[in-house]
């Protein structure tokens, strides 16, 4: 059967398209809709995403109130969503990657009530995907980039607040590349100052903060829970993603641990994030005098969800993959209970949806992209078509007249 076939009949629409009931709720015209969708990872940004499911719904006869609201939580994202949706700008300023390249990096500038806000990721300088797989380097890699960056909107942009994500990183080195650029000088037993990065700060034995920049208030949006050290920790868990054989396992958790116990930071090592980012979270922690928090609950505070959700009939959101891993709190998952609460119709639609979540109760309805039965590539290149096409056929479930 051709999609426009299914197309012609209500009971068709839902079988191919992956919904499991028709929600009647009245008047279309009159229904608000928060659309608030993550990224669709390595298809569509949480920006495009949003966009797309809006214009199916309008494509399909809706005529509601639609506010839509791209989300991140703390992962990649997580500033194009925040800058978006708080209708900041972008700043540029000078860095370095992971291997200590210089690179143009970016950051957003937002108003939040009478604060200026800044809103950035680190992986915009040290992450993965500005690495190339024959050139990862975990011993000499280096969270500078990120430093500077902080630098640049605390010195430059002269901001009131910065919001870092933590997610994507090609480092492993505790956070002392980042804070080197923020003027902290760590040195051997013999006094020499050591080039921060972990190959050379395995004989670290003395630090000295006295040159560190002023910095404004720093919250940190982290969903990993892993404490710096350990078995749990940065290194044992992250390290092997990283390209890190054996050997360098041991050095790295060598050199952290001499790092804890060189800057007194153990109250900090065991916190839960302390081993995100390659042990940024602890880096962050002990030399910038940051605050880790869920991803979910920093973008739901700033982004005003609660009250955004005041009066909204239906909420839709998603991203690349609804699984057991999204249970545990990450961004459409959290949004579903607040809708949930707020006594929202919630519709889920992703690239794939595991049985875990279609069993939680969370979601009135959920919609994959693998009823498409198209090869992964295929569907991951026309997600913005897909998205679109799940938007016009909810349309038509969301409709009085698609049921009547």
């Amino acid at each position: 059967m051709t999609i426009r076939e299914h197309e012609s009949r209500a009971e068709g629409w839902s079988k191919y398209f992956g919904f499991a009931k028709l929600i009647e709720l009245g008047d279309s015209a009159a229904m608000r809709i928060l659309v608030a969708c993550d990224k669709f990872k390595g298809s569509l940004s949480a920006v495009e995403a949003c966009e797309a499911v809006r214009d199916g719904l309008k494509a399909g006869g809706m005529e509601a109130e639609f506010d839509l609201c791209p989300i991140a939580d703390g992962g990649e994202g997580f500033a194009e969503g925040m800058v978006s949706a708080l209708q900041g700008e972008w700043v540029e300023c000078g860095a370095v990657d992971a291997l200590g390249r210089k690179v143009k990096a970016r950051y957003g500038l937002c108003r939040v009530g009478e604060d200026d806000v800044a809103v950035m990721e680190m992986a915009e300088s040290a992450g993965m995907w500005r690495i190339g797989p024959g050139e990862r380097d975990i011993m000499r890699s280096t969270t500078a980039g990120v430093g500077q960056m902080i630098r640049h909107a605390a010195k430059v942009s002269e901001v009131d607040r910065i919001l870092l994500g933590l997610g994507g990183s090609a480092t492993n080195d505790g956070g002392v590349g980042m804070a080197a650029a923020l003027g902290i000088t760590f040195r051997d037993s013999k006094g020499w100052e050591l080039e921060p990065i972990p190959a050379e700060m395995e004989k670290v034995a003395d630090m000295a903060e006295a040159g560190r920049i002023g910095l404004p208030r720093i919250e940190v949006a982290c969903d990993v829970d892993s404490p710096l050290l350990g078995g749990a920790g940065a290194t044992a868990v992250f390290g092997p993603q990283k390209g890190a054989g054996p050997e360098e396992v041991e050095r790295l958790e060598k050199f952290l641990e001499a790092l804890v116990e060189t800057t007194m930071g153990e109250d900090f090592a065991g916190r839960h994030g302390a081993g995100a980012a390659g042990g940024l979270g602890f880096g962050l922690l002990r030399f910038a005098g940051a605050e880790l928090r869920s991803g979910f609950e920093m973008m739901a505070e700033y982004l005003e969800l609660e009250e955004r959700m005041r009066g909204v009939d239906v909420v839709i959101t998603g991203e690349g993959s609804l699984d057991a891993q999204s249970l545990s709190g990450k961004g459409p998952v959290g949004l579903a209970r607040m809708a949930r609460e707020a006594k929202a119709t919630v519709v889920g639609i992703a690239g794939k949806v595991s049985p875990e979540v279609r069993g939680s109760g969370l979601f009135d309805e959920l919609g994959s992209l693998e009823s498409f039965e198209l090869p992964l590539e295929e569907s991951m290149r026309r997600g913005a078509e897909l998205l679109r096409m799940k938007g016009q056929h909810l349309a038509g479930l969301l409709k009085k007249d698609a049921v009547s």
